[in-house]
């Protein structure tokens, strides 16, 4: 066995070694070293080592000064967030079937997740044949009619952070940082984002942003096609549902209510 890969076998075993420390603090609530190494069947330092990694990130934390171990609040953060998606893609759902109707085309919903776009779900119209399935799946954010919403609510600090290179998949790619910039300012101002052949050629995408209760653009909703299908004049069509479609969502999130 290699130096790589008993590397990587050592680092598989010590995730599976932390989740189970989170299982155990999930089924008897409070624990000590001692007995999360009973439990693991390793040494009292291997288990200290995992422990005091998962408090780092606040999975676990320490139970008053009786040395005893609790999961932490870091576990409800991410488990908001699931929750949060969750409930995104439950009230999205509906008007994203009534848009795929609508149009025809291939309707997805999308949120930021680190430098990419991260598809949560995605509903295809009549006219789409065996469309590809981008559940799940992360997309370039300058590239795309999602990337661009996503982009458009970020603070300029934030938008700093997420732009890195920005690549050129075809020659109507926007690849430079002040194209992109004045791009995102004409989101803002219309509500709306256009691809038309920007991430491959031939494909055509608009998207509007979805808005939480204040406001902010918590996630992107698109309708995609072929360019040759989402005509200039089809376009002023899908932009308008798109955006209803969107606003209506944000609205069954809270946004613009009293």
């Amino acid at each position: 066995m290699t130096e790589a890969t008993e590397a990587r076998t050592a680092g598989v075993q010590s995730v599976d070694r932390a989740l189970e420390i989170l299982e155990v603090l999930a089924r008897v609530g409070e624990a000590g070293i001692t007995e999360i190494a009973v439990e693991l069947g390793v040494h009292k330092s291997t288990a200290f080592r995992l422990v005091a990694t998962l408090e780092q990130h606040r999975l676990v934390e320490q139970s008053g000064d009786r040395g005893k171990y609790r999961l932490g609040v870091g576990l409800l953060r991410l488990a908001g967030a699931t929750t949060a998606r969750l409930d995104l893609v439950q009230e999205a759902r509906p008007l994203a079937r009534q848009l795929a109707s609508e149009t025809g085309e291939t309707v997805n919903i999308a949120v930021l997740s680190e430098s990419s776009a991260l598809y949560l779900d995605q509903v295809a119209g009549s006219s789409a044949l065996q469309p590809h399935n981008w559940v799940g799946q992360h997309i370039p954010l300058h590239a795309t009619s999602n990337g661009k919403v996503l982009l458009s609510g970020l603070e300029p600090a934030r938008l700093d952070e997420v732009l890195g290179g920005l690549a050129a998949y075809t020659d109507h790619t926007i690849t430079g940082a002040k194209a992109l910039r004045e791009e995102l300012d004409r989101v803002r101002e219309q509500g709306y984002a256009v691809a038309v052949d920007e991430l491959e050629v031939g494909l055509t995408a608009v998207a509007a942003p979805i808005r939480n209760n204040h406001g902010d653009v918590v996630a992107s909703m698109s309708v995609s096609g072929p360019t040759f299908r989402i005509s200039p004049e089809q376009l002023e069509v899908v932009v308008e549902a798109t955006v209803r479609a969107a606003e209506e969502v944000s609205h069954r999130l809270g946004w613009g209510h009293r």
